[in-house]
């Protein structure tokens, strides 16, 4: 095959995309896959197992490099850390029977076609994969497999059979199939081969105990899962077959079911109420969505119809900066439709099934982003060790016992047991109870999660992202004031609620007409902002169709009337004859209104400088800066309005956008009080003083942001902001960036200036600075200046002190969590709507709000909502992640000094009797367990962090310490017993037989204790494992498995103190009790059960004199070396270790660098840019840019 092989054999899927892969083609090879077959009988399975495990080495073993082209198998990597690999089978697809049936298409579809382009000849089939339930065809000519599914790689006469169904099929996974994966989890697999060797051993008891408990531990994890499928399967449903009307090229006008739909059928939407079943581009009339089901928020939206354009096929144009205002999204339900002059409501379908905004965001919850947390990578590396360990162990066994001359089976037997003990098979389901009951806890205090593992993350946590609007802020806005405008001068304040109504003029009309307001369900339905400013008026809006206008037929209009409230009015009401609907990029609306018998206006609203913009300069006030200056510092939103009449005779459906909203009218200022909750101040106050900072990622004005940071506690009254803008210079590729601090007020005091100047420099040298960019300069900033002129990176020096994001669209708030992340920050986000989701799914907690189906992409939601959630999420996360430690350190031990035991008693061919690893495994260990992690977390967040790692130096010292501490003892104890002047090797009874009477002759003891070993009667009373070494040994290392336990169980800072959990001491006390009991008894039918042999009490007394100070050793050791943190702390000074974190190195880095931050200067970048995907990166969805709060 030459060199084109391995030329094609691999290509990149999704290039630049969130879901980028890399494809590599393999060919099947006979000869290979039958002694593959021959592998997998002659291993019993196992190797099978391994190849389910690990894809990659199945398409290895099974199969040769190929040419994508000939390929029947391929292999796909994830481009990110894990490089995760997953296997495709390629598919055929035959079209012939779909081809003859269409012979009135000539060539079938356009010859530039993706169908006509994948159509292999003469066998007239199509090569395809499905890769995360999306359809990707085999492009002949560009050599490559293509997406379908979307109008832009697909022609509307790319048939079903190639696109697939238009449906979101979430299928409920039957149970067996749940469990069955489950169950191959290689923890199990482990666990049912330790089942299997103890049934061997007639070690019954804990394997029936082992298995109850991984029983349980599956079929919660498989109830859990099967729930969130069910919930998944019933979020998609209700859209997947539905009645739909489509224009159709040849067939003209017909009904069918919504999963025959391609991309390019024309959909008519009829009046009523429709759930949408793919997304489509409105191309003629108006419709009223709700978007709820989708974006968490219930206002309904108004979509217009793409502007009218020459080229044949106007929803090319879609990629146009605000197309979403045209687009109706998948899982919507239409309200209403208002159709125009051209008669019937069009749209044409853009995308298909999974390719959908809908479908983007299941998919994004069928196949999360893994998540890079080290404790679960160290876990892995920690068992490892003790499975090298273990080896260890064996090879020590099979010398001991083969060199003794033991059958070969018995020697397999005891090698195998050895790992069996070395590796705790019960650590999996002991993790798994501490995850439920810290969720338990958390379901308690009204928050819920879908993503359990995510819990020990939120320990972790150093950084919150919070939404403003409805997250730090109230929800709804409150109506404060009106500053009129009139020739150019602003006029006296109108506040509201006001004795007196507003006066009749231009500014009322304004605000009674200038919304997107409807009647919905009886009740004015829309945004909160609109709401409120026509609810002012004491207007009502009467939604009746069919109102004839003068000058023009009947067509669909809202009319708005005085109330009964209302203030007396010279007309009977105003017509809103069109709308331009609110749009995040251009940031206002307007609207064309009549009054009933009067002239056709303009009206618009928007962000104040925009509005401004518009307007004719001489009818702005030469105040309008400083005043708007004066009400944004103060927290308030603003909001410009402004009008215009129009030309008689005009056509409102003519005009263009840009036509309307030109030399329009200043009318004056509308001002909005926002108001912080109640809880959002001490929070943040708590979030500080526990080191953890916090970001403002808003859509609203900067200014205004600024101000609820500085009123919420965000930046503090002595720190400075300094406002970082980015532009485009014109006519270039390059862009520049300056730096300036926000100003308080403006003064004209020289020496005032200076001494400001001043107080700024020392506040950005003590490091008290605080940056505030907008989501334009933000975008500019990563497309420009990733890469500084002095080779540090820019991007990530602004957002080493970043504190307000301000105009951020949907998009960059994913991008900016993505980029803290690179930081390597924890990243927490916290929001309530739509605008929020694909940040909440990225960040490593997202924590939403709303209780919307939405947030069913973010791993937590809150019932109250309020951000007080956060801190307790944080500390029941930090208590989770210590519990883990815990249990780790716990289990470690615990089968480490059972490991110790056991080699210590082969040496003279003994180990511990089944009812000994019984009470060890199941009475203490199992028992210990589950009640260790029933400890709640410490009310108070503490200015540091738990370790994230198994292997950081504390945890392995304790480790190893203590195994050291354990090893001692039971060497000690021994080596001692065989010292003991009573101690007999043979004769198991002497020590207390010589004790109560020295006279009896010790050979006719002897002998008949030999004699009870060989008697068939006398057989149930020693089974071989009595001896005076494993009395001491066991009874040293059960009682020693509680004093680890106790050291272990941590409380203070992060858990409540250990006395707290009362379950968990009784346990203990308990256990302690039976221990010393077995100790000190002298029961000859209870020590016979346990395999015991008597001994004097002076060696008892010895024995619990040895665990006495192992117990304080350990404990000293613990509390004054381990958990002494002044300690860690000088060490990692002396030793100059500084953390390997990006925004610490940076932050050192920066400290040494007089020049940062720049004031009042601009850079200029060079003309190379970094491209930069069109979202920003992260979680792309159109959908939920649709209705940002960017006034």
């Amino acid at each position: 095959m030459g060199e084109n092989p391995a030329k094609n054999h691999y290509a990149q899927l999704n290039q630049g995309e969130e879901n980028e892969m890399e494809i590599f083609g393999y060919k099947t090879q006979g000869w290979r896959r039958a002694l593959c077959i021959a592998g997998y009988i002659l291993s019993c399975g196992a190797l099978l197992l391994l190849f389910y495990w690990k894809p990659e080495w199945d398409v290895w073993a099974n199969c040769i490099r190929c040419s994508l082209e000939e390929a029947d198998i391929v292999l796909l990597r994830t481009t990110d850390e894990f490089r995760i690999y997953s296997r495709k089978t390629v598919t055929w697809i035959s079209v012939s029977a779909l081809i003859r049936s269409r012979t009135d298409y000539p060539a079938t579809a356009e010859e530039d076609s993706i169908f006509s382009k994948a159509i292999m000849k003469p066998s007239l089939q199509v090569k395809s994969i499905q890769v995360q339930k999306i359809r990707y065809v085999w492009n002949i000519y560009a050599k490559q497999f293509q997406k379908v599914g979307a109008i832009e790689s697909c022609n509307f006469l790319s048939e079903r059979v190639i696109c697939g169904p238009n449906s979101i099929d979430v299928p409920v996974i039957p149970i067996w199939k749940l469990l069955i994966k489950e169950v191959l989890n290689p923890f199990y697999v482990f666990q049912l081969f330790s089942v299997c060797l103890w049934f061997a051993e007639d070690y019954m008891e804990y394997a029936t105990a082992i298995i109850i408990m991984s029983l349980l531990s599956i079929f919660l994890t498989v109830y859990d899962l099967r729930q969130q499928s069910i919930k998944l399967h019933r979020l998609v449903e209700s859209h997947n077959n539905i009645m739909v009307t489509v224009c159709r090229n040849k067939e003209g006008f017909q009904e069918l079911e919504s999963h025959h739909l391609v991309p390019g059928d024309t959909l008519v939407l009829k009046e009523g109420k429709t759930l949408l079943p793919c997304d489509a581009i409105l191309i003629s009339g108006q419709c009223i969505v709700n978007e709820s089901m989708l974006t968490g928020e219930s206002i309904p939206v108004t979509k217009t119809h793409l502007p009218q354009a020459d080229n044949f096929e106007p929803w090319r144009m879609h990629c146009a900066e605000d197309y979403k205002k045209h687009v109706l999204f998948c899982g919507t339900e239409v309200i209403q439709t208002k159709a125009d002059d051209r008669g019937v409501v069009k749209a044409v379908v853009l995308r298909t099934g999974f390719n959908t905004a809908k479908g983007d965001l299941v998919r994004s919850i069928l196949y999360p982003k893994p998540m890079n947390f080290k404790l679960y990578r160290d876990a892995l590396r920690f068992l490892m060790c003790l499975i090298a360990f273990a080896a260890i162990g064996m090879i020590y066994t099979v010398c001991v016992f083969v060199l003794n001359g033991e059958e070969a089976g018995e020697v397999v037997k005891k090698a195998l047991d050895v790992i069996t003990i070395a590796v705790p098979p019960a650590l999996p389901a002991a993790l798994t109870t501490g995850i439920i009951y810290t969720q338990r806890r958390l379901k308690k205090k009204g928050i819920f999660c879908i993503s359990p593992q995510r819990i020990n993350m939120c320990g972790q946590l150093n950084l919150i992202c919070f939404d403003k609007t409805g997250t730090l802020t109230e929800d709804g806005l409150d109506l404060w004031g009106l500053l009129p405008s009139e020739r150019n001068c602003f006029q006296d304040i109108h506040n509201f609620p006001a004795d007196h109504s507003l006066p009749w003029g231009p500014v009322f009309r304004a605000m009674a007409v200038c919304h997107s307001l409807i009647v919905w369900q009886g009740k004015i339905q829309g945004d909160p902002l609109d709401v409120k400013m026509f609810e002012a008026t004491n207007w009502v809006i009467d939604d009746s169709s069919g109102h004839h206008t003068e000058g023009q037929g009947p067509t669909y209009a809202t009319v708005v009337r005085p109330g009964p409230k209302a203030s007396s009015a010279p007309v009977e009401g105003v017509t809103i004859l069109h709308q331009f609907p609110f749009s995040s990029a251009l940031q206002r609306m307007s609207v064309i209104a009549q009054e009933i018998g009067g002239e056709q206006q303009v009206f618009t609203k928007g962000a104040p400088e925009m509005v401004a913009m518009l307007c004719r300069a001489e009818t702005v006030p030469s105040n309008f800066e400083s005043k708007l200056l004066l009400y944004t510092a103060q927290g308030f939103r603003v909001i410009g309005l402004a009008c215009k009449s129009l030309q008689a005779g005009k056509q409102s459906t003519d005009l263009t956008r840009e036509e309307v909203e030109s030399d329009l009218t200043f009318l004056g200022l509308l001002i909005m009080e926002n108001r912080l909750k109640r809880e959002t101040k001490p929070v943040l106050e708590e979030l500080s003083a526990a080191r953890i900072r916090s970001v403002m990622v808003t859509g609203d004005n900067i200014r205004t942001a600024v101000t609820v940071a500085k009123n919420a506690g965000m930046i503090s009254a002595t720190n400075r902001v300094i406002l970082v803008e980015a532009n485009q210079v014109p006519g270039s590729f390059s862009a520049s960036i300056t730096w300036k601090p926000l100003e308080e007020n403006k003064t004209e005091d020289y020496r005032s200036l200076v001494s400001t100047e001043r107080k700024i420099r020392l506040a950005l040298e003590s490091g008290q600075y605080h940056f505030a960019m907008s989501g334009k300069s933000y975008q500019i900033v990563a497309q420009h200046f990733r890469l500084s002129p002095k080779s540090l990176l820019f991007l990530p020096q602004l957002l080493l002190n970043g504190t307000v994001f301000a105009r951020m669209s949907p998009g960059h708030k994913s991008s900016l969590v993505e980029e803290f992340q690179k930081l390597d920050y924890f990243v927490g986000m916290c929001g309530d709507g739509a605008n929020d989701c694909g940040a909440l799914k990225v960040a490593h907690a997202g924590i939403s709000l709303s209780e919307q189906e939405a947030s069913v992409a973010s791993p937590f939601t809150s019932q109250t909502p309020s951000i007080a959630c956060v801190p307790e999420l944080i500390r029941e996360g930090r208590a989770a992640l210590v519990t883990s430690f815990c249990m780790f350190k716990y289990m470690a031990l615990y089968s480490t000094i059972q490991y110790l035991g056991v080699l210590l008693l082969y040496w003279q061919l003994n180990s511990f009797g089944n009812y000994q690893f019984l009470f060890q495994d199941l009475a203490i260990t199992t028992v210990i367990g589950v009640t260790m992690s029933f400890t709640g977390a410490y009310p108070k967040l503490v200015p540091y962090r738990p370790p994230s790692q198994l292997i950081s130096p504390p945890l392995l010292l304790s480790v190893v310490l203590n195994i050291l501490f354990s090893l001692s003892m039971q060497i000690f104890g021994f080596v001692v017993v065989q010292e003991q002047p009573w101690y007999s090797k043979t004769n198991i009874h002497s020590a207390c037989v010589s004790v109560n009477n020295p006279m009896e002759n010790d050979s006719s003891v002897s002998s008949l204790g030999l004699h009870g070993m060989r008697d068939g009667a006398l057989e149930q009373t020693d089974n071989g494992y009595k001896s005076y070494e494993n009395t001491t040994v066991w009874l040293l290392s059960t009682i020693n498995c509680l004093i680890v336990a106790l050291v272990f169980s941590k409380g203070k800072p992060f858990r409540q103190p250990i006395y707290t959990n009362y379950v968990f001491v009784v346990v203990l006390i308990v256990q302690l009790g039976i221990c010393l009991f077995l100790v000190f008894a002298d029961i000859d039918d209870l020590y016979s059960k346990m395999d015991l042999v008597c001994t004097p009490t002076t060696w008892r007394i010895s024995m619990v004199i040895m665990l006495a100070v192992t117990l304080a050793v350990s404990f000293l050791v613990e509390e004054a070396v381990i958990e002494n943190r002044p300690l860690w702390l000088l060490l990692k000074k002396t030793f100059r270790y500084h953390s390997k974190s990006q925004y610490k190195r940076l932050q050192r880095v920066l400290e040494e660098d007089s020049a940062w931050p720049p004031l009042n200067e601009t850079f200029f970048s060079d003309s190379v840019t970094i491209s930069v995907e069109g979202n920003m990166g992260g979680h792309s969805n159109p959908t939920f840019d649709s209705n940002e709060d960017a006034l």
